[in-house]
C-alpha cells in the first residue's frame, strides 16, 4: 500500500521537461501544420469559416483533433508542447503583422467579400459558388433579427467567414423619422387652430366655467 502512494506521488520530471524529440521538430511539425490548414481552409472556400450548419462545426472539431497528433508528434513533454504552443503563437503574429503592412496581399489570398443579396434579389449564382443554400442563408438572416430576404437590402459573406446583413428597414429610418416629425408637427398645428376655434366660442378646452351666483338673501 505504500508503495502504491508513493507511485502515485512520483513525478517523472524527466518526461516532464525534456522533449523526446528534437526542438527544430517541435518547432517545423507546428509551422508545416499551420501552413497546410491556412492553405486547406481557404481553398476549402468561405463557408466552411461561416459554420453555417452543424456539418461544418463538426468538420472544424475533427479537422483540430486529426492534426493534434501531427503537431505534437510522439512527445508528451510540458517543454515540447509550450514550444509547439510558442512556435504557432510567433507564426501567426508574424503572419498578421505581414499582411497588416501589405494589406493588398492580403485581399489577393483571402478573396473580397461575396455580395449574395443586394434590394431583396438573391444571387443564385455566388450561392452556388460558396455552396450556401437559401434555407442557410434565411437562417443566418433570422439570427440578426431579420425575418426574410425581401426584407434585406445587402448580404455579404466577408473572406472570414462571417455573414453581413443590411436590412432595408434601417435604411428608411431617417425618412421615416422625418415623416413622423412632419406628421407630429401637423396634428399640433391642427391642435392649435381647434383651441383657437373654441376660444373664439368661449368654450377653452380645460378652463372651469364660473359658478352660478346665488341669490341675494
Amino acid at each position: 500500500m505504500e508503495g502504491f502512494a508513493g507511485q502515485a506521488l512520483s513525478i517523472d520530471w524527466n518526461s516532464l521537461a525534456i522533449p523526446t524529440i528534437s526542438i527544430l521538430e517541435k518547432i517545423l511539425r507546428p509551422l508545416l501544420v499551420y501552413a497546410f490548414l491556412v492553405i486547406a481552409l481557404r481553398l476549402a472556400g468561405k463557408r466552411e469559416l461561416a459554420q453555417l450548419n452543424n456539418f461544418d462545426f463538426v468538420l472544424l472539431l475533427l479537422l483540430s483533433n486529426s492534426v493534434q497528433n501531427a503537431i505534437i508528434g510522439p512527445d508528451n513533454s510540458v517543454t515540447g508542447g509550450l514550444i509547439g504552443a510558442l512556435t504557432l503563437l510567433s507564426t501567426n503574429f508574424l503572419v498578421v503583422r505581414f499582411f497588416y503592412r501589405h494589406p493588398g496581399l492580403e485581399t489577393a489570398f483571402e478573396g473580397a467579400p461575396e455580395l449574395l443579396v443586394k434590394d431583396g434579389v438573391v444571387n443564385e449564382a455566388r450561392l452556388a459558388k460558396e455552396l450556401i443554400t437559401k434555407i442557410e442563408l434565411v437562417e443566418a438572416a433570422r439570427r440578426q433579427g431579420i425575418d426574410g430576404l425581401d426584407e434585406v437590402s445587402t448580404a455579404a459573406l466577408d473572406p472570414d467567414g462571417a455573414l453581413t446583413f443590411v436590412a432595408k428597414s434601417r435604411e428608411a429610418e431617417p425618412n421615416r423619422h422625418e415623416e413622423l416629425l412632419a406628421k407630429i408637427a401637423e396634428l399640433g398645428a391642427e391642435l392649435h387652430a381647434l383651441r383657437e376655434e373654441l376660444a373664439g366660442r368661449g368654450e377653452l378646452i380645460g378652463r372651469p366655467s364660473s359658478p352660478p351666483s346665488r341669490p341675494s338673501p
